[in-house]
């Protein structure tokens, strides 16, 4: 006779020890499983803020962000030269002198020394009126004035002047501001601030001679 199938435990009975452990062990599988997807679904979550915080702050620097700075160009003082002088030769001048005793005349030839290469370029541009200034203050010279060495110094002055203002270039002479000093300390003294002297602009640093004649 076959053997009789295991009877099914009672209503009541406590399973036994096996079955209890393949149920602990699934449930911890469980528990293990649901623990590591939601750790995995918060640390995705805090990457993507992290990333999107940072991706907002690059936003956010670069709008902010200093514009570049443009490079000036770079300006001469009135004694600063750079690189080798730049000479502007002018045609000789023969004009007939101021002298009251008899006809006198000169013939002198200039050249002038600019601080800067491009204005000895723009300076061909103002030719005619540079050489009509140099003309005016030679025809109110006399003989006696230009023979000495301050003559002929003074004279050197006074085209640089005339040739820098026939260009655009505001320069006084220096008449005007020995008596606009002497005005300004002859006024009544008054409680108030000193104006700093600002001196104007030359591009023309020198005045040679290439030739000067007096007959």
């Amino acid at each position: 006779m076959s053997a009789a199938p295991a009877a099914a435990p009672a209503e009541g009975e406590a399973p036994k020890k096996g079955s209890k452990k393949l149920i602990i062990i699934g449930a911890a599988v469980a528990v293990l499983l649901a623990g590591g997807g939601g750790a995995f679904f918060m640390m995705k979550k805090k990457a993507d803020a992290e990333a999107a915080a940072a991706a907002e702050g690059e936003d956010g620097d670069a709008e902010h962000a200093a514009p570049a700075k443009q490079a000036k160009k770079p300006e001469h003082g009135k004694d600063e030269h750079k690189g080798p002088p730049t000479f502007v030769p002018l045609d000789p001048f023969i004009v007939n002198l101021a002298d009251k005793e008899g006809e006198r005349f000169a013939q002198i030839g200039v050249s002038l020394q600019v601080d800067d290469a491009k204005i000895g370029e723009e300076m061909k541009g103002y030719m005619p009126a540079i050489r009509n200034s140099v003309l005016l203050i030679l025809s109110h010279k006399t003989s006696a004035e230009l023979l000495s060495i301050e003559g002929k110094q003074k004279l050197a002055e006074e085209i640089r002047r005339d040739a820098a203002r026939a260009m655009g270039y505001e320069i006084e002479d220096p008449e005007d501001e020995e008596a606009a000093a002497k005005a300004e300390e002859d006024a009544p003294k008054k409680k108030k601030k000193k104006k700093k002297k600002v001196e104007s602009y030359n591009p023309i640093v020198h005045v040679h001679y290439s030739n000067f004649i007096i007959q």
